[in-house]
């Protein structure tokens, strides 16, 4: 059985897209939002959608504490929030669980898109912070969701790159990866990382639009088998 995936922000572009893939690949997933009858309405139709592909998938739709409680992963695909109330509210429910924030932190002006500074370093370490009792990792910040939320884009040539400070939960993560994208996620190491790959999304941005593309990150001679432990 696989494990039961939370996508929170799941009604967002992001957490749809990845839910949709999860959701195809056979983890049971919840979409979490702060309104539970959308988040019921958006799960019924990526059911659908997966209906009309041939896939016989599970999505449930559920308000943020109970979709988190559900999880034995849980994504975070919320938009960025300085104070992290949000966040912090849901520790209880995410006690125990391997959290994953997918969280960009980006402000856009007349120059374009650019990070923004966070006081902990990055998003997922706030995130560390707000959620002692949890795993945290950081990964999927790079992933154009229109991309993803096709199902017949193959993502093959696309790298999802994996950090976080404890190296059982990378690896889940890294694997995990392999079901949006169709291969493994890249082990970029300990979680201070993100502090490098959350604002360069904002250079993929800057790159879609000007090519008007749908641009990944892709790492060359990385051999999985090499890996070490």
């Amino acid at each position: 059985m696989s494990d039961t995936i939370a996508v929170l922000g799941g009604t967002g572009a992001l957490g749809r897209a990845l839910a949709l893939r999860l959701a195809r690949s056979g983890s049971p997933v919840v979409l979490g939002s702060r309104d539970a009858a959308r988040a019921a309405a958006t799960a019924a139709e990526l059911q659908e959608l997966l209906a009309a592909a041939g896939t016989d998938a599970r999505v449930d739709g559920a308000a943020n504490e109970d979709a988190a409680a559900a999880g034995e992963i849980v994504l975070l695909a919320t938009p960025w929030d300085e104070s992290g109330a949000t966040i912090a509210a849901l520790a209880p429910a995410l006690t125990g669980r391997l959290v994953v924030s997918c969280i960009n932190p980006l402000g856009f002006d007349a120059q374009g898109p650019h990070g923004l500074a966070v006081a902990e370093g990055s998003a997922a370490e706030q995130v560390a912070a707000l959620l002692p009792g949890s795993t945290v990792t950081a990964a999927f910040h790079h992933l154009s969701a229109p991309s993803v939320a096709d199902l017949d884009r193959d993502l093959s040539g696309e790298d999802v790159l994996v950090c976080g400070d404890d190296a059982a939960a990378r690896a889940r993560v890294v694997d995990l990866a392999a079901a949006v994208t169709g291969r493994p996620g890249v082990d970029v190491g300990a979680l201070r990382q993100a502090r490098v790959l959350e604002p360069f999304t904002a250079v993929i941005i800057a790159v879609n639009k000007r090519y008007k593309t749908r641009a990944g990150v892709l790492m060359t001679h990385v051999d999985p088998s090499r890996a070490r432990a």
